[in-house]
């Protein structure tokens, strides 16, 4: 008989226990901690750029250059965590996260020309960050039944949200005293989570790992069984990344350009689009461990909502306007975000969830690199550039729609019930 194929995602009434909310509290504060390194320095572009006389490119690779090589460096994180524990990994992460920063701050203070020093100081935190989130996600992964995962990435969702809405206002008021106070920033925060990883978060000792030739093998078998569905939801999480901070880069600009706001009102206006992020990630985590089958939906609606907006900013030239917009985009993503997490920790075992989760974040960077990237190198094209983007999200829901199906519930060989997400080659079965 064939084993039934899918995603396994929460169910209720199951006898498993969550962690202690220590646990999720220090987890919570990894996303929170890691958002800060790109959102944090987006409302201070302008002035850096001004300090030293940088290019918009040259200011945007400020960003890039962190997200590039987190991108590039997660899928090995991910793969190290999977065979020697995910803790070791999140606490060197947070380290040389740290360290980056202090490298950054640091050449401010002590050399004429401390641009490539930046660079340098933003590309170690970038190989930091790859062993942040998306670590802390796959550990959730394993540390939380399915029932109670809906919860636990909502919380994670709207704690990576509360620091984009905290980042701007922070950054903004670190840059009253000096803008290179933003990076003297990072180690400080980092010190306490840091403790509260080592305290009170405990791991189980990674089961023995098969051969790198086998490791291969399953992950192909993965992709073989499952690969629409993960491409997809990859696709769908690096699209969001995409237009998130391609969007915020373009408010940032618009705020400097057309306004004559303070920047501590700038990070206020530039917090409001996020806010509906975080507050929906959390409702949509709660909701989806009462009902798993919204995923779908939420997918669809989600991405259905970006695309909408994307097809009215070509025409609107107010900052307020355009703020009251990507508000709405907010809701979208908070809605899809935590619906992928669950999707994507569900997919395998706890073997090959470090790395599969670890792609995943990986496409996510880079589409986070790519969005200011395309948002300041098409300013004068913004048809093509939020057509295309709306194309691309009507288009991806599409795909969602098709080749995914609601889940259903079924039963366990010990008589729990758990549900499974198919996708449509893999909708048939036989009864278990």
């Amino acid at each position: 008989m064939r084993k039934n194929r899918g995603v396994e995602l929460p169910a209720q009434n199951t006898r498993n226990t969550a962690p202690p909310g220590r646990v999720l509290f220090a987890l919570s504060l990894v996303p929170l901690i890691m958002v800060l390194g790109n959102s944090m320095l987006i409302p201070v572009l302008p002035a850096i750029a001004n300090e030293y006389d940088l290019s918009a490119l040259e200011s945007g690779l400020l960003i890039t250059l962190f997200s590039v090589p987190a991108g590039m460096i997660i899928p090995l994180a991910g793969l190290l965590s999977d065979r020697i524990g995910r803790k070791k990994i999140i606490l060197t992460a947070l380290a040389l996260y740290g360290t980056g920063g202090l490298i950054a701050g640091g050449s401010a203070l002590f050399f004429a020309e401390p641009y490539p020093w930046i660079i340098a100081g933003r590309i170690i935190q970038g190989i930091g960050a790859a062993g942040t989130a998306p670590i802390a996600m796959a550990l959730i992964g394993d540390l939380y039944p399915p029932e109670h995962r809906g919860q636990a990435f909502g919380i994670i969702e709207s704690a990576n949200g509360l620091g984009k809405v905290l980042s701007p206002i922070l950054g903004s008021l670190l840059a009253l005293i000096a803008w290179y106070m933003i990076f003297f920033a990072f180690p400080f925060m980092i010190a306490p989570v840091l403790w509260a990883i080592a305290r009170w978060v405990d791991e189980k000792k990674p089961e023995a790992q098969p051969s790198p030739a086998q490791y291969k093998q399953d992950i192909l078998r993965i992709f073989q069984k499952q690969g629409r569905w993960l491409t997809l939801s990859f696709l769908l999480g690096a699209g969001h990344m995409f237009f998130l901070f391609g969007a915020l880069f373009f408010l940032a600009e618009m705020l400097d350009t057309r306004t004559t706001f303070s920047g501590i009102v700038r990070g206020l206006y530039l917090a409001l689009p996020l806010l509906s992020l975080t507050l929906v990630s959390a409702w949509a985590g709660n909701a989806i461990e009462r009902h798993p089958s919204t995923i779908k939906m939420f997918l669809i609606l989600g991405t259905c909502l970006l695309g909408s907006v994307c097809l009215l900013l070509p025409f609107i030239g107010q900052p307020f306007v355009v703020i009251a917009l990507l508000f709405v985009s907010g809701i979208g993503s908070g809605l899809v975000l935590p619906s992928l997490n669950i999707l994507i920790t569900s997919a395998v075992g706890k073997a090959e969830r470090g790395i599969v989760t670890s792609l995943y974040s990986s496409v996510r960077f880079l589409g986070i690199a790519a969005g200011p990237a395309a948002f300041g190198a098409l300013p004068s094209h913004p048809l093509l550039l939020f057509w295309g983007t709306g194309g691309a999200c009507f288009l991806l829901a599409l795909f969602a729609a098709r080749l995914l199906r609601r889940p259903r519930k079924i039963q366990s060989k010990r008589g729990h019930s758990r549900l499974i997400l198919h996708t449509l080659p893999q909708a048939s079965e036989d009864p278990a």
